[in-house]
């Protein structure tokens, strides 16, 4: 294992692998549904190839050998000498699994756990045609097959290989390849067939002519047409960049570089040059009598590409994200000031004051949008992996289940990527278990075998909607209330006032589960109550729309970033207040004297939806619980959760962005709040954090 190697080589390859290994996941479950597409073969092959290469390179062996024997899998399943099935995605798949345990320990400085022999001998068992039986004995064929494959598509050979085609070209070509050395040079198959193992520069060059025929790159004085490209004169040995160029393309294919994905068909012709020599021994002298033409194409080419790829190399830039984090606080600092301006410049009866304040907005929020699209990754980050998770779901409770994405594209920031990830894969596993139904009872209700569950994603506004439906069963509001009922959450006569929509939020109660059996995937009723923590710590909103035998859709809205937050100033006395704007449902105002009592609590009835109200002046403001309450306020419908409810407040600001900073260690811990900021006029307002303050103070 080379962990002393370069710091920079380690850092390259575990980016490159780490992004292969997450697109070969979704490509591996993608080839199920499509087994004879051969495009998705090829780069599944060359993705466990480059992997297989920067391994070797790091000498992990335990990751190539693993690597090694997927490889020869999928280069028997390019060449029709298999079918796709579903046993031998499972082992794939497996396969995959260990790769990226490997992987991690690699990326955590740790020596990788081989991969178990039995899975290894099994993928070596699948490398072999169909037509094979166990009784043949070309055990060792596959090497050669999949390491000459591997040459066609990436362009390097090991040193292994290398030697192995030496020693081809010696035992099966001695005599006959003699005949086309010129006099005075040594015969190279008759020196290795006498076992010397080192060859000298001559018998080398005399090889490569037998490969390529003779003239090529010898100098001036062969082919009078290649005068001019050798920089030193006729008689020198030194070749140029495009002859170097030209032989690489003859000896391992055109356009070979593991980075290169869109080479995986053009390699296949030149490659073949190789093998040649030991099947038709006749045409090696024609070859020579014609060699101009080679460095006369070729070399184009590879020095246009090399001049077209260097500005694309150039235009990345590797970023710690610690550094984007400050330049985002710095930019928080910055609008905060332009907030402050604003409100200065709108004091100020000066034209040009004006003028430098707007233009000064202007510069901000583009500043701002720019530096957020650095942190922003597209959501597909997350997405990729739900093709594996519910495969494998579906295959372990005897479902058909299609997945259906849309929106991958839609961009977010890295943080919220990172934290939608876990809440995301509950809700997919709960559509799979819970939502669609088994074939044949779907087939009984006249719907398709194979359901379907459909993950989307959407930007709007300044916020993110993400959708996951499935085509199930629904779900039926009375067996929700029932069994809350049972759980004790409410008695008989609460539940059955709750609406349809309120039964199906149920689901998000701690504890709470329909399932009547307990399994490793769901029946705990702890995955959902997670799940709407983690968005409401997000400063999301959750929502279910379902209908009985159609299908549950789950529709969340998070921010696009938590960096910079949209806020509702309210005044609460002669204190700010800021409320998160994505929490802000609607506003109004409000004669206190028409409220009713319902089962206790104050509450408003607008367009016929009841509202419990909220005086937090009293929670919030000390000294506010005595004061007499005034018979007119404005009222703020938020929204925490799935619930909605009123706060009153005393007077509204109005809309402003804020920057979110930490408490002092005097208020941390304080209930009901997220942060602090400064506002406009210079103040410091404390941020509500809604859940946190109807839990305790509610």
């Amino acid at each position: 294992m080379a962990f002393d190697a370069d710091e920079e080589i380690l850092q390259d390859f575990l980016i490159e692998a780490g992004e292969i290994l997450e697109k070969l996941s979704e490509q591996l479950v993608d080839l199920e549904q499509h087994p004879d597409d051969s495009d998705l073969l090829n780069a599944i092959f060359r993705g466990f190839h480059t992997v297989k290469g920067g391994a070797g390179f790091l000498q992990l062996e335990a990751l190539v050998n693993c690597c090694h024997s997927a490889e020869n899998v999928f280069d028997t399943l390019r060449n029709h000498k298999r079918q796709v099935t579903a046993e031998l995605m499972d082992v794939v798949l497996e396969a995959l699994d260990n790769v990226n345990a490997m992987f991690d320990q690699v990326r955590n400085r740790e020596e990788p756990t081989p991969a178990p022999d039995t899975l290894i001998e099994a993928l070596d068992q699948l490398a072999r045609p169909e037509s094979e039986t166990a009784a043949a004995e070309p055990a060792p064929e596959p090497e050669p097959a999949a390491s000459n494959a591997g040459q066609e598509d990436q362009g390097d050979i090991t040193d292994e290989e290398f030697e192995r085609l030496l020693d081809a070209l010696a035992d099966g070509q001695g005599a006959p390849e003699a005949a086309p050395v010129p006099a005075g040079e040594p015969d190279t198959a008759a020196v290795a067939a006498a076992g010397g193992d080192d060859i000298t520069d001559d018998e080398f060059e005399a090889l490569l002519d037998q490969l390529h025929g003779k003239g090529q790159f010898s100098g001036a004085t062969d082919t009078p047409e290649q005068a001019p490209a050798s920089p030193s004169g006729g008689s020198s040995d030194l070749i140029s960049d495009d002859e170097f160029e030209s032989l690489l393309d003859e000896l391992h294919g055109k356009g070979g570089s593991p980075s290169a994905a869109a080479a995986d068909a053009a390699p296949a012709a030149p490659a073949k040059k190789v093998e040649q020599p030991e099947k038709t021994k006749k045409p090696v002298p024609e070859e020579s009598k014609k060699p101009a033409p080679v460095p006369a194409r070729e070399p184009a080419k590879p020095a246009a590409a090399a001049r077209e790829a260097t500005p694309a190399g150039e235009t990345t830039v590797r970023v710690d994200t610690k550094r984007l984090d400050d330049i985002m606080n710095m930019v928080g600092e910055l609008v905060l000031v332009r907030n402050r301006l604003q409100r200065l410049g709108s004091e100020s009866e000066d034209e040009h004051m004006h003028k430098a304040v707007a233009n000064l907005d202007v510069v901000t929020t583009d500043l701002q949008s720019a530096v957020m699209q650095t942190r922003m990754q597209p959501i597909k980050k997350v997405f990729g992996r739900f093709p594996r998770v519910v495969r494998d779901l579906a295959r372990n409770m005897k479902k058909e289940v299609n997945l259906v994405m849309h929106g991958e594209d839609t961009d977010l920031d890295k943080n919220l990527v990172e934290a939608l990830s876990d809440p995301l894969v509950h809700l997919v596993r709960n559509s799979v278990d819970h939502g669609v139904e088994a074939p044949d009872v779907r087939e009984q209700a006249g719907k398709p075998r194979a359901g379907t569950v459909t993950l989307s994603a959407e930007q709007e506004g300044d916020h993110i909607l993400l959708s996951i439906a499935d085509d199930g069963a629904g779900m039926d509001a009375n067996v929700l209330r029932r069994k809350a009922v049972e759980k004790g959450l409410f008695e008989q006569d609460a539940a059955d006032r709750l609406t349809d929509n309120e039964c199906y939020n149920l689901i998000f109660a701690a504890g709470f589960s329909t399932k009547e059996q307990i399994s490793d995937v769901s029946g705990r009723g702890v995955g959902m109550d997670v799940v709407k923590t983690r968005i409401g710590q997000l400063n999301g909103q959750i929502n279910i729309v379902s209908e009985k035998g159609k299908g549950t859709s789950i529709i969340i809205k998070v921010p696009l970033t938590l960096a910079i937050m949209p806020t509702l100033m309210i005044m609460l006395g002669d204190q700010s207040f800021a409320l998160p704007l994505v929490n802000v449902v609607e506003i109004f105002h409000l004669d206190l004297t028409k409220t009713n009592i319902v089962d206790g609590k104050e509450c408003v009835v607008v367009r016929e939806k009841v509202f419990p109200l909220f005086h937090i002046k009293r929670w919030l403001v000390h000294g506010a619980a005595g004061q007499a309450e005034p018979e007119n306020a404005h009222v703020v419908i938020v929204a925490m959760g799935t619930k909605q409810v009123g706060f009153v407040v005393d007077q509204l600001v109005g809309q402003e962005e804020v920057v979110i900073k930490p408490l002092g260690r005097a208020l941390q811990g304080t209930p009901g709040m997220a942060g602090a900021t400064i506002t406009g006029d210079g103040r410091i307002a404390l941020i509500i954090d809604v859940p946190s303050l109807l839990q305790h103070y509610g």
